[in-house]
Order: structure tokens, then C-alpha cells, then sequence
């Protein structure tokens, strides 16, 4: 009983991750432009971090907005804004975590329950929002080392880790815009066991020669090339692109 039970739950998800593939891939014509609503968490209840989150304004984000959409409009993007970034209310509770080494199943099933939050937590904006991700923010003196941030193409949903705290505010929108970009279709460019960028397309321009070092980073590559051993986090986007790829897998190049 319980076989069959599990083999209906599977085929009904396999019918929602086709039925929303479907719909996700329209979306990426760019006739329209990307609301995207970010919801900042305190994952600790630290008070530091309440006050950091206090503190935010959507102004703090225009620097992620005004890079994707002049990146957008390098790759030949003609509307205005192809990607608003809006902030929501602070929530106070956690979206589902990734499995740790889960299988398809279990992995089809977060994907459900962490669109089922976001489907519960939704709120009011003036216009809808495509695209949802949860800002869970750490007190860096407590955790200095982030854990990987988990978005999703699928419901275009997203768990991004960030530090609470005013000094990391750009470095945070790095992580933040390469998790949006995510639930576009981006994919990773970076090695996972070492997270050295991928070459050529992991690297912010690979065509420099010398190669070596990198002035910027790919987005989705993540770090800015030092060498062949060493590729450091970007400061800020002004030190990132948007590669080809990458631009592809999106919807921005044919």
C-alpha cells in the first residue's frame, strides 16, 4: 500500500515540475519584466541582526537591480527594467531546508514544501511577484562561514544565506543576484570540490591574456580569478559580469 501510495505522490510531482517547466520557459521570452520579492529572516533571533534588518530599505538593493539590468541591456534586452527587486515584511519563520544527500524523492518533496512556504507567506506588492527568495541573515561574528544558498528554476524560490551586518551589504548582493539568477535557469560555474571557477565560462573574461589575475568574476562562477590555485569572492558586483553562458541559459542570447 504504502509502494503505491509513494509511486502517486511521485508521478503527481513529476506532473507540477512538467506543467511548471513549461510555464517557467515562457517566461524567459522577456516580453515582461521580473518582480522579485525578497523577504529577510533572522535566523538566530540575534539582535544585531534585528537591527541590521530594521535598517533595510529597498534602496539597499538597487545595486543588484541596476546591475542585472545593465547587463540585460548589454546583451540587448529592450525593456526598461527587465528586473525589479522589492522588499517584503521580515518573517520570523524558516523556509525548508535542502536534504542533506537525499535522493530524487526526497528532493522533489522540499522542492514542493519550500513552494508551499512561499505559497503561505506570500505578500501584498502592487504587482506580483514572479520570483521569491528568503534572505536568511547571520551574525558574521558568530558564523563567519556561510553555508551554500539553495534556489530553485522550478517556482522561482530561492533560501539565500547572508551576513546581518552593514560592512557585507554589497558582498551580500553578490550571493543574492547569483541565487536569482538561479531561478532563471543559470547554472553553477565553478568547480564544487574546490569551488575554483570553471574555465572558460566560470571566468570573467576568458579571453585576457594574460589570464591571470582576473580582473571580475563571472556571476555564476562566484570568484574572481587570482591564479590557478587561488579565486577570491568579488567585493561587490562591480567586480562581476554576466558571461555568455550564462546569458543563454537565461533567455538574454539565442
Amino acid at each position: 500500500m504504502w509502494k503505491k501510495i509513494r509511486v502517486f505522490i511521485l508521478l503527481l510531482v513529476l506532473a507540477v515540475v512538467v506543467i511548471q517547466s513549461l510555464q517557467d520557459k515562457s517566461d524567459l521570452n522577456w516580453k515582461n519584466s521580473f518582480y522579485v520579492a525578497v523577504y529577510p529572516i533572522n535566523v538566530e533571533n540575534n539582535p544585531q541582526v534585528a537591527q541590521y534588518i530594521q535598517s533595510l530599505q529597498v534602496q539597499d538593493f538597487a545595486e543588484a537591480t541596476d546591475f542585472l539590468n545593465s547587463e540585460a541591456k548589454r546583451y540587448g534586452i529592450q525593456l526598461y527594467r527587465p528586473i525589479n527587486i522589492v522588499l517584503g515584511k521580515p518573517i520570523g519563520q524558516l523556509p525548508p531546508a535542502p536534504p542533506v544527500n537525499g535522493g530524487i524523492f526526497e528532493v522533489m518533496l522540499w522542492s514542493l514544501k519550500l513552494r508551499y512556504f512561499a505559497w503561505r507567506h506570500e505578500q501584498n506588492f502592487s504587482v506580483h511577484p514572479q520570483i521569491q527568495l528568503y534572505l536568511l541573515y547571520f551574525d558574521p561574528k558568530l558564523q563567519p562561514r556561510l553555508s551554500h544558498s539553495t534556489a530553485l528554476q522550478k517556482g522561482r524560490v530561492g533560501r539565500v544565506n547572508l551576513f546581518g551586518d552593514a560592512s557585507y551589504s554589497q558582498q551580500n548582493l553578490v550571493i543574492l543576484s547569483h541565487e536569482l539568477l538561479h531561478t532563471l535557469g543559470a547554472t553553477d560555474k565553478y568547480d564544487f570540490a574546490n569551488n575554483m571557477p570553471a574555465f572558460p565560462d566560470g571566468y570573467g573574461n576568458p579571453q585576457q591574456q594574460p589570464l591571470f589575475p582576473q580582473a571580475k568574476a563571472e556571476l555564476m562562477g562566484g570568484r574572481v580569478v587570482i591564479n590557478e590555485n587561488k579565486a577570491v569572492i568579488p567585493k561587490s558586483l562591480t567586480y562581476t559580469v554576466i558571461g555568455e553562458k550564462t546569458a543563454r541559459e537565461i533567455g538574454w542570447v539565442k
